[in-house]
């Protein structure tokens, strides 16, 4: 028996703006959207062309309020070609959350308060 990850779930408050920041902060792209009939739901993957691997971004219209995220003590870890280019990137956009610089990483956080490591490829 095998399995393969194939996506990550994060609930969104404003979808507009959180496709906006993945697209800037990580160069994810759309690559499809399911509405519910209903427009109760909007869910949007986004990936890009070095992995199978997804975000899936939920919005759901009976869900205004911010999400309560606990004590945040999880995240997505991305691995970077450039790490300088992406810190300083991601230090311009004001999303920087924490750097470990023993450890040769830092955290960025999305709109809604989720933590994304960056990390450098030969880490």
């Amino acid at each position: 028996m095998q399995f393969r990850p194939v996506h990550i779930n994060f609930n969104v408050k404003d979808l507009d703006k959180s496709i906006a920041f993945y697209e800037e902060a990580l160069d994810l792209h759309k690559k499809r959207r399911k509405n519910a009939a209903d427009g109760s739901f909007t869910i949007v993957f986004m990936g890009n062309d070095t992995s199978d691997f997804e975000l899936e971004l939920t919005w759901l219209r009976d869900h205004p309020q911010a999400y309560d995220l606990g004590e945040g003590e999880f995240h997505f870890a991305f691995k970077t070609d450039d790490y300088e280019a992406a810190k300083a990137k991601h230090e311009k956009m004001g999303c920087v959350c924490f750097v470990n610089e023993k450890m040769g990483i830092y955290f960025i956080e999305d709109p809604d308060g989720y933590w994304l490591e960056i990390i450098p490829l030969n880490h």
